[in-house]
């Protein structure tokens, strides 16, 4: 297994992060604008970037084992493509490698920014959506007359909440 294949497919993975990059900045608009239909659309994007996503990493998983199986180390599971700029012998793959990897590692981080201004936006929609249900929703301390109160008797009045028994 060369370096240039594991190269290859680690700009893949720039691509494909680049990609969903660009639909997290999406989604933060969407989120702002309130337009659940789109979103929900943009998530169906965002799962099969995620699928194409772990399918290069298995991939690159796969070269990574690939390369040290053909340098004759021993395997071990968590083998990384630091582990095989330290490996490669030539500095020309060392420093494609490293380019490569540093760009990803740039793209994932500010996608795990962007997802957590997401995830904060959404939290804030559903505390909005919540207060307001919570302000429609009838007080406990407000008096329900029932029509037994009416005539006097001395029951506690039901609640007004919603009963669903079958």
């Amino acid at each position: 297994m060369s370096v240039e294949a594991i190269c290859s497919t680690l700009t893949m993975l720039e691509r494909m992060h680049k990609s969903l990059l660009e639909l997290a900045y999406k989604k933060t608009e969407i989120i702002k604008a309130g337009d659940i239909e789109a979103l929900g659309q943009l998530l169906k994007d965002e799962q099969a970037h995620v699928a194409a996503i772990d399918k290069f990493e298995q991939q690159r998983q796969k070269q990574v084992t690939d390369y040290f199986e053909a340098k004759g180390v021993a395997s071990t599971d968590n083998r990384t493509v630091a582990d095989v700029i330290e490996a490669a012998e030539q500095q020309a793959d060392k420093e494609a490698l490293s380019a490569v990897r540093d760009r990803l590692l740039v793209i994932i981080n500010d996608l795990r920014n962007q997802n957590d201004l997401n995830q904060k936006l959404v939290f804030q929609s559903l505390q909005i959506v919540n207060l307001t249900l919570d302000s429609l929703k009838p007080r406990t301390e407000q008096i329900n007359y029932s029509s037994s109160e009416v005539h006097g008797t001395n029951s506690v009045a039901k609640k007004s909440y919603f009963d669903s028994q079958a």
